[in-house]
């Protein structure tokens, strides 16, 4: 039962950090935004307006693998921390 959450988990994030990205292609609510949080607009690209302006914005698309490296690094240590591991004397095979 925990293999399928973890993997819920991680797909939900893997949509949260291609959202972040230029990459982002769907348009799943209205323009508005999400739940009428003008913030969340449906094109994605959270990043690049979060950069705009700045002298980091050339760097945007290493700065986005950068940071999603580091969010599943830590989202993996965090998932080995609550997972049991197994017997290292077990042969179950």
């Amino acid at each position: 039962m925990r293999k399928p959450f973890f993997l819920a988990v991680t797909a939900i994030l893997t949509a949260v950090l291609v959202y972040l990205s230029r990459l982002w292609f769907l348009s799943l609510w209205p323009r508005p935004g999400l739940l009428g949080i003008e913030a969340l607009r449906p094109q994605g690209g959270l990043l690049g307006r979060w950069l705009r302006g700045t002298e980091a914005a050339p760097f945007e698309l290493i700065i986005w693998a950068v940071g999603c490296f580091l969010v599943l690094t830590l989202a993996q240590k965090l998932y080995d921390r609550l997972t049991p591991k197994p017997d290292a004397g077990d042969d179950h095979g």
